[in-house]
């Protein structure tokens, strides 16, 4: 019985994938996160480029990933909780509420670092591409992020994104949600070492950045699926993305 159930949520993936496959439509397939971040990481090796994190570098990082571990050993919403409302300002400065977006249909709700991240950017690329899905189910992409609002313009006319990347200026909604964190002091020297400097993007003073998390959020404002990783590396893939969708 169990099994025949995952089998019927699964159907409506299993439709869209064989409508695409039709005739006059293009093949396409669901994008996957980690094997973007794998072929950036072979890339890597194969320029010989690596990381150029020092062993310094990578201790302190990865100190610091333990420490936010401890701290938020369970971060963010659960599903079925009701994902608290807010409005905030788009790329343009416009004001956008969470509850006005529902009544369009269901959202997808991504917290990420900045466009100063790699990962974050890798994560967005994928998103945007799977936007096709999401539509099958008139659900929409929303994007927040502690950047400023023309960081986030230059980064959608940068990567031609269509949807809309929501700045949390004074940290209310990464803490609403529970995803709130600081950096210490010797990991944002790390940062700027290497030309990643969050201040430049968030603002002079400001440090505090979301765990990153992505929220399947129903029209009547439930939290239906969610992931959210003190590893910044990890994110929810787009697959599992539609899948929570086709059950709502």
């Amino acid at each position: 019985m169990e099994t025949l159930q995952k089998i019927t949520r699964l159907l409506p993936i299993l439709a869209i994938l064989v409508s695409i496959s039709q005739p006059g439509h293009a093949k396409q397939e669901i994008p996957d996160y980690q094997q973007s971040v794998e072929q950036m990481m072979k890339q890597e090796k194969a320029n010989k480029k690596g990381s150029g994190f020092s062993k310094d570098d990578m201790r302190i990082m990865k100190e610091s990933g333990e420490q936010l571990a401890i701290a938020l050993p369970e971060p963010g919403l659960k599903a079925g909780e009701r994902a608290p409302d807010f409005t905030l300002p788009d790329a343009w400065g416009k004001p956008v509420n969470l509850a006005e977006e529902l009544k369009k249909g269901p959202v997808v709700l991504v917290f990420y670092r900045g466009a100063w991240c790699p990962f974050c950017n890798l994560h967005l690329h994928a998103l945007h591409n799977s936007q096709a899905y999401f539509k099958k189910y008139n659900a929409q992409l929303i994007a927040i992020t502690p950047q400023k609002p023309d960081k986030s313009s230059e980064q959608i006319k940068k990567d031609k994104y269509e949807f809309k990347i929501l700045s949390d200026l004074d940290d209310s909604v990464m803490r609403a949600y529970k995803l709130l964190y600081s950096l210490n002091a010797e990991l944002i020297d790390v940062y700027k070492k290497h030309g990643l400097d969050v201040e430049a993007y968030n603002g002079e003073g400001r440090v505090t950045l979301p765990i990153p998390a992505t929220y399947v959020i129903d029209r009547k404002g439930i939290i239906r699926a969610v992931h959210a990783d003190t590893d910044y590396k990890k994110r929810m893939e787009p697959a599992a993305i539609i899948e929570a969708l086709s059950r709502l």
